[in-house]
C-alpha cells in the first residue's frame, strides 16, 4: 500500500477529526475538509485521530505500510501512529494514535541497534505494538542487527519478541538475549560463546611436593585419586587469576602465577560446547592447607614421585604428558607462556598477551 499524504496547504489550524472504525464505505466524506488528499478505496477499516495543523511545512503521512496488516482482499486494518516527517534530516515524531513510538535504543558500531532494556514499556501490549513499530522504523533506516536483552522480570515479553521474528542468542541468570537480523541473506551477528574455559594449577614447593586434592564428586574410576586443583574461569576473569583463585578456594594456599605450560582443546564436552583447559604453573606463597570447599574431600602436599606413580597419571597418556611438561619446566628444559599486559589501538583496552620470553631456557 502506498503512503497517503497531506501537504501543508491541505490542513487547518488546531482542528481535530476523530475517525472511528467502519466496516464499509470509504473515508472520502470524513476527509471532505481536506484538499489534495488521495485515499485508497481499499482503506475502509481504519482507526485513529487525525490532527490538522497548517503550521506544518512538510508532509504528514496517514499510514505506514510496514505496520498495516491485511484483514481481507478489500480490507486493511491500520495499527499505527501518524508521524511528521522532518524534511531536513528525515527524523520522525509521533503525532497520535495508541502511543506508538520507537523503543529507546542506541546504535552499535556495526550499523545495528541495541535496545535499552532499562526503558522498556511495562505493558506487554504496548511493548508488542512499539516493537513492531520500531522494527519498521529500523528497516527503513537501513539497520542490520537488533539486540534485545529481556530481564527475568519481563520474561513474558519473550514470546512476543519471538513472534515478531527474534531468535534466542544466549541466557544468563538474570536475562535472556534475543537478536533480529534485518537484511536479506544469512545472519552475520556473532554466535553465542562456543567454549567453556577451565584452569588447573600445578603448585610445587621447595621440597618437590605437589599440591593435590581429592574431590567429593568424581567418576567411580577416579575415586581416591589425587589431582591438581582445577575449575572454571569466571566471567570477565583473567586466565591466571582464575587459576590462583581456584587453588585458594580448594586448598587455602596463596600462590602467584608463573606461566601457562600447556592447554587442551576438547570438542562437544557439555551441551555441544567445546572446552579449553589451561595448565598453569603457580608458585606457593603459603604452606598451611585449609580445606573449606564443599566440592573437596581432602588436600595435601604430595611428593612429586608419588604423585607421578598414580594410576591416574601412568594410565592416561594426556595426564602423563602434562606432568612430563611440568617436570621439564622445573628442570629449565621447557618454557611456557608468560602473561604480558598490553594495550591495543584496536579497542584501547588493556589485555593479557601470553607468549614465550626469547632465550628463556637457562636464563
Amino acid at each position: 500500500m502506498e503512503l497517503k499524504s497531506l501537504t501543508s496547504n491541505s490542513v487547518c489550524t488546531s482542528e481535530f477529526v476523530h475517525v472511528g472504525r467502519t466496516r464499509t464505505g470509504t473515508y472520502s466524506s470524513l476527509l471532505s475538509n481536506f484538499r489534495s488528499v488521495r485515499v485508497s478505496r481499499q482503506l475502509n477499516c481504519f482507526g485513529g485521530l487525525f490532527r490538522r495543523n497548517n503550521e506544518a511545512s512538510n508532509k504528514i503521512y496517514l499510514a505506514d505500510k510496514a505496520v498495516i496488516s491485511s484483514v481481507g482482499p478489500h480490507n486493511l486494518a491500520a495499527e499505527t501512529s501518524f508521524h511528521h516527517i522532518n524534511g531536513t534530516n528525515g527524523s520522525t515524531s509521533s503525532l497520535c494514535s495508541r502511543n506508538l513510538r520507537v523503543l529507546d535504543a542506541f546504535d552499535d558500531v556495526y550499523e545495528g541497534v541495541v535496545i535499552d532494556s532499562d526503558r522498556l514499556p511495562d505493558n506487554p501490549s504496548t511493548f508488542a505494538a512499539n516493537l513492531r513499530f520500531s522494527l519498521s522504523h529500523w528497516k527503513k533506516m537501513g539497520k542490520k542487527g537488533i539486540w534485545l536483552r529481556l530481564p527475568s522480570e519481563q520474561s513474558d515479553f519473550v514470546p512476543i519478541a519471538i513472534k515478531e521474528g527474534f531468535r534466542y542468542h544466549h541466557a544468563e541468570p538474570g536475562y535472556v538475549m534475543l537478536t533480529y537480523w534485518i537484511p536479506e541473506g544469512p545472519c552475520m551477528l556473532p554466535a553465542n560463546a562456543s567454549h567453556q574455559v577451565g584452569v588447573g594449577g600445578f603448585v610445587i614447593n621447595d621440597s618437590s611436593e605437589v599440591l593435590v586434592v581429592q574431590e567429593k564428586q568424581c567418576a567411580p574410576a577416579n575415586r581416591g585419586q589425587w589431582k591438581i586443583p582445577t575449575g572454571f574461569v569466571l566471567q570477565s576473569e583473567e586466565l591466571y587469576a582464575g587459576a590462583i583463585r581456584e587453588v585458594k578456594e580448594e586448598t587455602g594456599i596463596d600462590t602467584e602465577f608463573v606461566e601457562v605450560i600447556a592447554f587442551r582443546h576438547a570438542r562437544n564436552v557439555a551441551f555441544e560446547k567445546s572446552d579449553l583447559f589451561f595448565i598453569c604453573m603457580l608458585r606457593p606463597l603459603s604452606a598451611e592447607i585449609i580445606v573449606d570447599d564443599p566440592e573437596i574431600e581432602a588436600a595435601k602436599w604430595m611428593p612429586l614421585v608419588e604423585f607421578v606413580e598414580q594410576p591416574l597419571i601412568q594410565e592416561d597418556s594426556m595426564f602423563k604428558k602434562i606432568i612430563d611438561i611440568c617436570i621439564a619446566c622445573l628442570e629449565k628444559r621447557y618454557c611456557g607462556l608468560n602473561a604480558h599486559q598490553m594495550v591495543s589501538k584496536f579497542d584501547g583496552k588493556s589485555s593479557s598477551l601470553y607468549y614465550n620470553v626469547i632465550n628463556c631456557i637457562g636464563s
